[in-house]
């Protein structure tokens, strides 16, 4: 039963992570006003939280469900799953320091900062199809050594 109840958990943190981003990267735009780049910096703090939350799901399933920490251990699905969920992790990090700059002004975002966060937000949603089909590669026997 822990097992279905850390997957199901596992699962519904991932979706709500990727929500999160996307309604970033929706409400991050050229011409945003100040009060939209509070709202946002309210928004990454939840960014924030699911993924700590994945992180200690994530690796109680690794380590205690069905499957046990040897398989996951030795499968190179599970540590590209890793590096690219880390690579989305530091992409995260400007947009992050952005939002709290300007919610801290709480003045208008310049265009300027707005793309060049858009552009990390274009990384983290466009990397995120990999963790899904590393997960399912995984999940299904693939990359064991």
């Amino acid at each position: 039963m822990a097992d279905l109840v850390l997957a199901i958990l596992h699962h519904l943190f991932v979706f709500a992570l990727f929500a999160v981003l996307f309604a970033e990267f929706v409400s991050v735009r050229c011409g945003m006003e100040a009060a939209a780049a509070v709202r946002v910096a309210r928004i990454d703090a939840w960014y924030g939280a699911l993924a700590g939350l994945i992180l200690i799901v994530g690796f109680a399933r690794a380590i205690f469900a069905a499957k046990g920490w040897d398989y996951y251990a030795h499968n190179a699905f599970f540590w590209a799953k890793i590096g690219t969920f880390v690579v989305i992790g530091l992409a995260s990090v400007p947009p992050t320091l952005a939002f709290l700059r300007w919610r801290r002004t709480s003045a208008t975002p310049a265009n300027e900062a707005v793309a060049r966060v858009r552009r990390y937000l274009w990384i983290e949603v466009a990397l995120f199809p990999l963790l899904l089909a590393f997960a399912a590669a995984m999940a299904r026997g693939y990359g064991g050594f």
